[in-house]
């Protein structure tokens, strides 16, 4: 059986934080969640990550309705927990705790195996002049790109 190539990213989190570590997690999902993930009816945009007890949870992760699902659909705007090793989720803890930084998902994906991950990312916000020199950034590299062709 052929794996399909889903990957879901999402484009803000680059834009509204400096990335400064990365993690893979699994993510526990119901059965319809899993099916519409293959679809990729998913939106990470306003996703951001929140422990609860010695637990990580993601909140604002829209997982679409599954067409198919009849009365057993599930909520979309759900809280979903997140399957890190104990030692990860204490170095994201500590992580957290520090003033300025937070955990958000940067892009979503079914692994070889079938599973859905979800890449996880510790981001320090952004001021706005420093989301205006990425914007330039970006805008230069892509005049480059375009005088090379």
């Amino acid at each position: 059986m052929e794996k399909s190539a889903v990957t879901i990213l999402n484009k803000r989190a680059s834009y509204e934080y400096n990335i400064l570590q990365k993690y893979i997690a699994g993510i526990q999902l119901l059965g319809t969640e899993i099916k519409s993930v293959r679809a990729g009816n998913v939106n990470l945009g306003d996703a951001f990550c929140v422990f609860k007890d010695d637990e990580l949870f993601i909140r604002n992760m829209h997982v679409g309705i599954f067409k198919q699902g009849s009365y057993n659909n599930h909520e979309p705007m759900r809280v979903r927990k997140i399957l890190l090793k104990k030692n990860e989720l204490k170095k994201l803890r500590t992580k957290a705790a520090e003033r300025g930084l937070t955990i958000i998902p940067l892009k979503m994906f079914i692994s070889e195996t079938g599973y859905a991950k979800i890449e996880i990312a510790v981001g320090q916000g952004k001021k706005s002049f420093d989301k205006r020199e990425s914007i330039k950034e970006r805008d230069v590299t892509r005049e480059l790109s375009r005088e090379r062709i």
